[in-house]
């Protein structure tokens, strides 16, 4: 039976290094599909890894209907056995529901990749919507680390290095900017450091600043202050 599988994770996990295999490995077998993205951070109608791997990709709107495109693929003599829908957190909670409609009906596999959470740890309303219908929700196995060396459950947005919690949900940027001038970039933290917003750059701050730096002194041992 075909199914529809939500695969999730934080940034930098790998989830479009994880959709451009399955394709791979599902087109090896003489299968058909397609592929879908929105808002990949190498541009429009392309599916993009942080290892450097791209492919052609269908750009979704918030006007696209899956359920008409496959539909109008089929109808001109494509094979459409299965979707690869990355960046699904972008989706509307109604193009989700047609992509359940399309497993349903159709018996089109579906395969969903995305971020479950915000930069404020609000769901999108595309992933919870997947959450709440998907056959299956997988967490993908590939750690993303925060700056500390834990395990990062959170996406922080970041302007100049530094974390903000307020503005639009939807916002491109990358986690490879790094701290330029005030260009938006994400920067994945456990929840620790996601709470006390304290990224790789303002920890780096923190630790150099003379007021930590006096703060150390006065919290030290004396035996440890005279040495």
């Amino acid at each position: 039976m075909a199914e529809l599988a939500f695969f999730s994770g934080t940034m930098d996990c790998g989830k479009s290094t994880l959709a451009l295999q399955m394709d791979h490995n599902h087109a090896a077998r003489g299968r058909g599909g397609v592929i879908f993205t929105r808002n990949d951070r190498a541009g429009a109608d392309v599916l993009s890894s942080r290892l450097g791997l791209r492919v052609g990709a269908c750009e979704v709107h918030d006007d696209t209907d899956f359920w008409d495109e496959v539909v109008r693929r089929r109808t001109r003599g494509d094979r459409v056995d299965y979707l690869i829908c990355d960046e699904a957190q972008f989706y509307s909670p109604v193009q989700v529901e047609q992509l359940a409609r399309i497993v349903d009906e159709m018996a089109v596999d579906v395969y969903a990749f995305g971020i479950t959470s915000d930069f404020r740890t609000r769901l999108f309303p595309g992933s919870a919507r997947l959450v709440e219908l998907a056959d299956r929700v997988e967490v993908l196995q590939v750690q993303a680390l925060c700056w500390c060396g834990a395990r990062a459950t959170h996406n922080a947005r970041t302007v100049g290095g530094m974390m903000v919690v307020e503005g639009a949900q939807v916002v491109v940027g990358d986690t490879d900017l790094g701290p330029r001038g005030d260009e938006v970039g994400y920067e994945v933290l456990c929840r620790r450091h996601h709470m006390r917003r304290m990224t790789a750059a303002s920890a780096q701050s923190a630790s150099t600043s003379p007021a930590t730096l006096a703060l150390d002194l006065e919290t030290r041992p004396a035996a440890a202050r005279t040495a």
